[in-house]
């Protein structure tokens, strides 16, 4: 079924593809394990082995899309049968695009699935970043996600706060293992939520990357400009969608995205209206992919880089 919507989604010109995975690949579980009882492929796509990565990607060819998984204490296991998935179609793992989730440290504070202690884990999530650092030079090892947490309670403030703490801690132990800065830092990148409040929601993205400019060339001395360069993905709040009146969460959508398109967003994924309720219908999957493609077409956001600098209201 998530082939097939895959394939919908590429025939109707999306060019990224998000995966979401069940609890039980979450944390490492194969479906066919007695905990995994009631929870396969409930909330995301259920993946035991390198048939099930194949069979997922059946006929698209993953040199030519960008993926992202969101995973986190299974990250590794998950981009090893990516990969082993895209050799077999005879794409080399150099040319491979996309990000795994990878942030095992907002597991800790927002969402519980976590399998090793904190140290263990650290460890994991680093191994990746190196790696890619190393090896895959066009995939973002580790998307450092204050969605969650922003989903869980805090507010915008809280949601970079916590996001950039772990982030500091990331970099701190990639540089302990003899990693320099400049070699994985520009492969690092963010994940954030986007909710109702407008203006808000454009100066917290405005803030965040003077915040993280800041933090690379001070704190940690980079010398890269790609290294200063906050790189993030913001997803429509999820959080604010009502199952009373679903048809009401297109617009709510249509104004976060837009306001997470005004911040800088580098890539965009828009709620479909029924998520409330269940996994969404295809007419609401493709309603959700209009909205980003009238932003991106018909708005004229896209003919400045930068179209509110210089907003007194938001810059001061």
């Amino acid at each position: 079924e998530t082939n097939r919507r895959f394939k919908y989604l590429i025939s109707h010109g999306e060019t990224g593809l998000s995966t979401a995975f069940d609890l039980p690949t979450q944390l490492g579980l194969d479906s066919d394990h007695p905990r995994s009882q009631g929870e396969v492929g409930r909330v995301g796509v259920a993946i035991s082995s390198v048939d099930d990565m194949r069979r997922l990607f059946d006929g698209i060819d993953l040199g030519r899309v960008s993926t992202s998984m969101t995973i986190n204490s299974t990250a590794p296991i998950l981009l090893s049968l990516y990969v082993a998935a895209g050799l077999e179609q005879g794409v080399q793992q150099k040319a491979l695009r996309g990000t795994t989730q990878n942030d095992i440290l907002k597991e800790y504070i927002a969402r519980n699935t976590y399998i090793y202690p904190p140290e263990a884990s650290l460890r994991l999530a680093v191994d990746l970043i190196e790696y890619c650092a190393l090896k895959m030079p066009h995939w973002h090892p580790i998307s450092i996600s204050g969605y969650h947490i922003r989903e869980s309670g805090a507010n915008a403030v809280q949601e970079l706060a916590f996001c950039f703490s772990n982030a500091i801690e990331y970099v701190e132990t990639a540089i302990a293992r003899g990693l320099r800065v400049d070699d994985f830092a520009p492969q690092l990148s963010f994940f954030f939520a986007c909710r109702n409040d407008f203006l808000e929601e454009i100066a917290k993205f405005r803030a965040a990357r003077r915040i993280w400019a800041r933090l690379m060339r001070r704190r940690f001395r980079a010398r890269n400009p790609e290294s200063a360069k906050l790189r993030f993905h913001t997803q429509t709040s999820g959080e604010t969608l009502t199952a009373q009146q679903p048809d009401n969460n297109v617009a709510r959508v249509a104004i976060q995205a837009l306001a997470a398109v005004l911040g800088g967003t580098q890539s965009l994924h828009t709620n479909s209206r029924d998520e409330a309720l269940g996994l969404p219908t295809e007419e609401s999957v493709r309603i959700a992919l209009r909205t980003q493609q009238i932003i991106a077409y018909e708005s004229g956001v896209r003919r400045t880089a930068d179209p509110l600098g210089g907003s007194f209201y938001l810059e001061q």
